[in-house]
């Protein structure tokens, strides 16, 4: 697991528009530190600057934090909404994506960012005409962070996007740690893997907006105690909306795309 973005060089993951790629840049982050010696260079008669000693020792997220709030910013600028699916590998997120671009897109412009360690599969199967898909491949890395979703959003065309879902590498540890600049985040967890899963992944859990229960049309074949997995859920993620659903069937799948509408920012 990284730590740090700082460890994450900009040639460690690559970023690849798969559908309705952006014409150009469509941000650029601020350089705060770069003005502030610019303007203390400019201040200085004698192009000196002076020096002084600056406690280092500051929490190892510290800049991802801040990249995430300029996300956020820029999100809530371009008036849309950022959705990060957090699972573990196989609990259906691109499924879900499948399902909701075909259903609920052609209404409502949905845009995604694709994060896998490597391959382009997820992002093809996503790739849609209405909808603009990038993969962000992270080689090594377990997680998705803020400077991989400032970077991806660049490669999209967000105009008239409203939804942007970020698929997040499938790992129910790491992406815990990472604020992306979402706005809802949204934990899945599959008939698949047992109903324990929350008591043994707690963080990913507490920090949920949302948990799906995903694939419960196989829930009886399974054996799985759907009713043990909601006491679980609720035990340790209260605060987040629960809803059960299949992508493959469309059982609860109304319950999902109503919620995405709440969502979408109306207008003035």
């Amino acid at each position: 697991m990284s730590t740090s973005t700082d460890s994450l060089p900009a040639d460690t993951f690559r970023i690849t528009p798969l559908s309705n790629a952006a014409a150009g840049p469509r941000r650029t982050l601020s350089a705060p530190l770069s003005a502030e010696i610019t303007a203390a260079l400019d201040a200085s008669p004698d192009g000196e600057v002076a020096v002084k000693s600056v406690d280092v020792r500051i929490p190892l997220l510290e800049k991802n934090d801040i990249l995430a709030e300029r996300n956020r910013g820029y999100f809530l600028g371009r008036g849309l909404v950022a959705l990060n699916l957090v699972s573990s590998p196989g609990a259906g997120k691109t499924t879900l994506l499948e399902r909701t671009l075909d259903e609920f897109g052609p209404r409502t412009r949905c845009a995604v960012l694709v994060g896998d360690l490597e391959t382009e599969n997820d992002g093809r199967r996503l790739r849609r005409a209405h909808a603009p898909v990038a993969q962000i491949t992270t080689g090594t890395t377990c997680h998705l962070d803020a400077s991989m979703v400032a970077r991806g959003v660049e490669a999209l065309d967000l105009d008239g996007v409203r939804i942007l879902f970020i698929e997040n590498v499938g790992n129910l540890v790491c992406p815990a740690s990472f604020d992306l600049g979402e706005q809802v985040r949204v934990v899945l967890l599959s008939t698949t893997e047992g109903e324990d899963k929350p008591l043994k992944y707690p963080p990913i859990f507490k920090s949920a907006h949302v948990v799906l229960l995903t694939k419960i049309d196989v829930a009886d074949a399974l054996g799985f105690d759907r009713a043990a997995a909601v006491e679980n859920i609720r035990r340790i993620a209260p605060q987040a909306r629960l809803i059960q659903l299949s992508a493959r069937t469309g059982e609860g799948f109304g319950e999902w795309t109503a919620f995405l509408e709440s969502l979408v920012p109306k207008p003035r």
